[in-house]
């Protein structure tokens, strides 16, 4: 199984599951998001491993509330990919992709379930 994590090098949390991971060993791809952005295809993958929560991939947060965005515009898939695409510091993190599985490494212990 071939792991990716999309990773900020600047969030404690994905630096928490990077040394995690590293710790058991275990061999991943990483993928630092902000300073190679993400396709379109690459974002759709993502968030049809979310299926039943998409939103959930979109940071409500300060920057979130900068950009005057509504949290009831980004629930299904689509709106997510659009909003990802143009402000991609708006992407959870980190998030760990585990061939067809992927979870939100917030805490790290729920990314790790997929070992």
């Amino acid at each position: 199984m071939s792991l990716v994590l999309y990773h900020n090098p600047r969030c404690s949390k994905s630096r928490e599951l990077h040394g995690a991971l590293e710790e058991r060993g275990v061999a991943f791809e990483v993928v630092e998001y902000l300073a190679d952005p993400l396709s379109r295809e690459a974002l759709e993958a993502i968030v049809a491993l979310f299926p039943e929560t998409p939103g959930d991939l979109v940071r409500k947060d300060k920057r979130f509330a900068e950009l005057g965005l509504d949290e009831a515009d980004y629930v299904d898939a689509t709106s997510v990919v659009e909003v990802l695409l143009a402000h991609p510091e708006l992407m959870q993190r980190p998030i760990l992709r585990a061939g067809a599985r992927a979870a939100i490494g917030r805490p790290a212990e729920q990314a790790l379930a997929l070992l």
